[in-house]
């Protein structure tokens, strides 16, 4: 699949796979044209290999390329973002015959400003959705593709995605501590989470994720988390990190929590841009 996403202008700066939440996550960096042209190489791979009507995983979704944010890194790159994934969603409908939602600031209705309103009930759900005339993609076809689903597509600042895992195997606390977090039930703004069971890990696991790291670092959700979990009777074991991250989000984050498998020099973002552009040159 990275190989997929290889395109002149445009580079893979990470991938992160899980096993039980069956989903990758790959973070890309190119110029507006280029980047477009990696993402939709990158979609058409996963529209051949993967077989939604197959698919089992902890993770919501309701696509084989289930997101597909354009992120900005500077206020003045905004409306660059904007257009690059406004053309992404019509090549997306129109070359891979996908069903494409925009979603966050790109939404056409505040109800479809969350991944979650459309990942509700999950791909069968979506069929039922389509069918009742619920639901209608803002590009693309008026049903789910066949085999791949539907694809969801915004523009944002960059976010963290960021998980919890609990040394108790308690799924129902993962789960109150996970609505103690997300803003939707008074808990930190811009953070979504859910509890998670991990089968393969056995484990149980609170994901979240931090729509503004810079206001709420993740120091502040660790704390938060672990006033919820200390409520329930649980502890937080480890933490773990889904992708790139800024390094701001990282200030005062607890010394005695473990980051697994962390390494700034890969898990921080500027230090990624500045690798990459240091290997591959300054445009």
């Amino acid at each position: 699949m990275a190989r997929a996403l290889a395109a002149p202008g445009a580079s893979v700066l990470d991938v992160h796979s899980d096993p039980d939440h069956n989903r990758s996550v790959l973070t890309l960096i190119g110029e507006p044209q280029q980047l477009g042209d990696a993402l939709l190489g990158g979609a058409r791979e996963a529209v051949a290999r993967i077989d939604m009507r197959m698919h089992e995983g902890a993770h919501p979704c309701i696509g084989a390329l289930d997101v597909a944010p354009v992120v900005y890194l500077r206020p003045q790159d905004r409306d660059y973002a904007v257009d690059t994934a406004l053309a992404v969603a019509n090549r997306l409908s129109g070359e891979l015959d996908l069903p494409v939602f925009l979603y966050g600031m790109l939404a056409t209705e505040p109800d479809r400003r969350e991944r979650a309103y459309f990942r509700e009930g999950g791909i069968e759900a979506l069929h039922e959705r389509f069918e009742s005339g619920e639901l209608e993609p803002d590009f693309g076809p008026r049903r789910v593709h066949p085999t791949a689903g539907a694809t969801l597509v915004a523009c944002r600042p960059p976010l963290v995605a960021f998980n919890l895992a609990l040394v108790e195997h308690d799924l129902d606390a993962a789960k109150a501590i996970a609505a103690a977090l997300r803003e939707s039930g008074g808990g930190l703004d811009g953070v979504r989470a859910i509890g998670v069971l991990l089968d393969r890990a056995g484990a149980v696991q609170v994901s979240v994720n931090v729509h503004d790291p810079f206001a709420v670092p993740l120091a502040e959700v660790v704390r938060a988390a672990r006033e919820a979990a200390e409520t329930r009777g649980v502890r937080v074991r480890t933490a773990e990190l889904v992708g790139l991250a800024p390094e701001a989000a990282l200030e005062g984050f607890p010394e005695d929590l473990e980051i697994e498998g962390f390494d700034e020099r890969v898990h921080i973002l500027e230090k990624r841009l500045t690798s990459n552009l240091t290997n591959h040159g300054a445009p």
